[in-house]
């Protein structure tokens, strides 16, 4: 027998950043539970075909283009998705970039670029969708931040410091909006295996110490965010709102220290 409390037929879910990655695979796992989903990205070419491969058969998943470094963009979309379905029930704030370099080395311009999409334009897509999830009195809110915000990595800051803002914002609004029933997450993916990461862990360095430090033994797929998101958008996690919730194979539950199998006794 299926149980309802993790139920999120019928919604209509946002995933924004959903056209590659983590998005992409959050946006299909809700597509495959039967809500109604709509996808955005900067490019409409990848945001089309991204939405007809995880399109199913009773859920047809809409690309609307969307780049969430122009706040224009993103009320226009914003408004477009809310006259065409009348609410948005979940929204899963997934858009991110990141640059790895030496501190040191970035630019003005570089700066920017990873702070425009992973901070602002994180708020100004909470900000309008939250409007209307305020209007209509529910809605779970869905950031995603990083391993970051438990302890920064080494070579990407302003990444480190747009995430940890991430968290912030995110507790923030859930004391705002709470009162006003919307409900407000983030999810902390641990290291995860994309398109965009599959280079720099393809080094046999890299691999060995992902999975040393990662308790599960295994790197994580994009797929492993999707429980932990129906979770947070049903009604399983009705009285659940400000948390972080990690995703990260137990990277954080520890250090896991280079000595001997018999504790170095």
């Amino acid at each position: 027998m299926a149980d309802r409390l993790f139920d999120v037929s019928g919604q209509v879910v946002l995933v924004s950043g959903g056209s590659r990655g983590i998005g992409r695979a959050l946006a299909a796992g809700f597509a495959e539970r039967d809500a109604t989903v709509i996808i955005t990205g900067r490019d409409e070419a990848t945001l089309s075909l991204t939405a007809a491969a995880i399109s199913t058969p009773t859920s047809t998943v809409e690309p609307v283009v969307c780049d969430v470094a122009s706040v224009d963009d993103i009320r226009r979309a914003i408004a477009q998705i809310v006259e065409k379905h009348g609410r948005i029930d979940t929204l899963l704030n997934v858009a991110g970039v990141n640059i790895r370099q030496p501190t040191l080395n970035f630019s003005e311009e570089q700066f920017d670029f990873v702070v425009d999409i992973n901070l602002k334009g994180a708020f100004f897509v909470a900000q309008e969708v939250g409007r209307q999830m305020v209007k209509q009195g529910h809605g779970s809110l869905i950031n995603i931040d990083s391993l970051n915000t438990y302890a920064p990595v080494k070579n990407v800051t302003p990444y480190a410091m747009s995430k940890g803002g991430v968290v912030m914002m995110t507790r923030s609004l859930a004391l705002e909006w709470g009162p006003k029933g919307v409900r407000v997450n983030t999810i902390a993916p641990g290291f995860i295996l994309t398109d965009l990461t599959q280079k720099l862990w393809s080094d046999p360095t890299m691999q060995e110490w992902g999975l040393t430090n990662t308790p599960l033994g295994r790197m994580g797929k994009p797929e492993d965010m999707v429980g932990a998101a129906v979770f947070l958008a049903s009604e399983a996690a009705a009285f659940m709102s400000g948390q972080v919730v990690r995703v990260d194979g137990g990277f954080t539950a520890g250090l896991n220290w280079p000595i001997p199998g018999d504790g170095g006794q």
